[in-house]
């Protein structure tokens, strides 16, 4: 039984299914996983995943405190958490007010903040951080004795694209140096990694999963009532590229009412997305539904015949990763519409499971949606073939082995190299 410490953000998120995931298979194979929060107990619990609730996570999970916007009130918080913890040797954090070596973190305190719930020290196997950011505060707190463990780190999208433009290219060096291991979720962004110095030895290319056995395959086919039904899902932000759905849309009841388009999902733009809805007339077509748990996701991807997923390189430099959502229409059998963006192109073979367009282009997608519309018959083909590429790619037992196998090799010494041979899996009862 290996001994993992998961270092997130915060802790439930809706649309985190690819952390739940690595989670959950963890446990099944029989090995301890606690959950670190570092940026405290302020996920949304109203609506979880059955995953959380199955597998009993908010319990393996320690929240670091919530750190006050207020300056002043922030370090009254943060020196009142060094007296209450000095039974800890709560002192060991003191290194982290160093502002030359730690910048805005010590300036901020955040990393005081992070560390408060593994003191007085924590011993693993293995720490893995979901994305380089968590990865520089695993470092740190390792550096100063707080946490032992090889240092495993993925890389996920933001952190290897709006980090990079925000902080500068020298951002990782610390950790890319002294790091024991990475990952990356698609090529495109293990390309990035690379480019920022790291060893071409110490990275590899380890997908995000979904459970295909929770997305059944049907062929598509148009409706008896012959209305075409489009939906997407996500987090109503820039790099998602709902707007320009939405103008696709718009532009498509020119000549063809008989469609309908669902937006699954919230997030800061709502707004601004039903004020565009509004001012395009097409409140008859459109429906904002919110968040949905994923029985719920699962129920209107099944009634529906195309889904789109045109992300954008937003303008704080945020880019996608092969989006889950997209793996889990695509295991359903649904032709999609997506973007020449970040790593989609490793997921969606233009022409063959469905359509790439360029970034921000509503003509384009209103033009291939007109012509999906047109052409039924071809729906069960690319439904078929992108079933066959997440089954191959994405399937999370099989990445979910994977990762128990770099685990295994690290820990030997190795530098995991190869893809985990296919074998029998044993998954234990929880």
């Amino acid at each position: 039984m290996l001994k993992i410490a998961f270092f997130v953000g915060h802790f439930p998120i809706l649309s985190e299914t690819f952390i739940l995931n690595q989670i959950a298979g963890l446990i099944e194979r029989g090995h301890q996983v606690d959950i670190y929060a570092l940026q405290g107990d302020t996920a949304d619990k109203s609506k979880v995943h059955p995953i959380v609730e199955k597998y009993k996570l908010i319990q393996k999970t320690y929240y670091a405190p919530t750190i006050p916007k207020n300056p002043i009130v922030r370090w009254l918080k943060c020196f009142y958490l060094l007296l209450a913890n000095l039974d800890k040797k709560s002192w060991k954090l003191l290194p982290f007010f160093n502002i030359f070596k730690y910048g805005k973190d010590g300036i901020s305190s955040r990393l005081i903040y992070q560390a408060v719930p593994l003191l007085p020290s924590k011993s693993y196997d293995i720490i893995h951080c979901q994305f380089g950011t968590f990865g520089l505060s695993g470092l740190f707190f390792r550096k100063i004795g707080l946490i032992q463990g090889k240092l495993v780190t993925i890389f996920r999208g933001h952190d290897i694209s709006r980090a990079i433009q925000e902080y500068g290219d020298h951002v990782y060096d610390q950790l890319l140096s002294t790091g024991d291991f990475f990952l990356a979720n698609c090529e495109f962004f293990r390309g990035r990694v690379l480019k920022l110095g790291c060893p071409e030895q110490k990275i590899v290319v380890h997908g995000s999963g979904i459970d295909c056995r929770k997305f059944a395959f049907t062929p598509r086919k148009l409706p008896a009532d012959g209305k075409v039904r489009i939906v997407t899902t996500g987090r109503l932000v820039e790099k998602k590229g709902i707007e320009y759905c939405i103008k696709a849309v718009a532009k498509l009841s020119n000549t063809n009412q008989n469609i309908e388009f669902s937006i699954v999902g919230d997030g800061p733009l709502r707004q601004q997305f039903e004020q565009l809805i509004k001012e395009l007339k097409i409140y008859n077509l459109v429906k904002l539904l919110g968040w949905k748990q994923q029985q719920e996701l699962v129920k209107i991807l099944d009634n529906s015949q195309i889904f789109l997923a045109p992300s954008v390189t937003a303008a704080d430099g945020n880019q996608d990763a092969p989006v889950n959502t997209l793996k889990e229409a695509m295991a359903m059998g649904l032709p999609v519409i997506s973007t020449f963006h970040g790593g989609i192109p490793e997921l969606v073979e233009d022409g063959v499971s469905g359509f790439l367009v360029p970034e921000r282009d509503a003509d384009a997608i209103a033009d291939k949606l007109s012509y999906l519309i047109e052409h039924p018959e071809i729906w069960p083909e690319m439904g078929k073939a992108g079933r066959a590429r997440v089954e191959e790619k994405y399937d999370m037992e099989k990445l979910n082995d994977e990762l128990v196998f770099i685990y295994q090799e690290l820990l030997k010494g190795e530098l995991p190299q190869q893809i985990l041979p296919e074998q029998p899996v044993v998954l234990h009862s929880v």
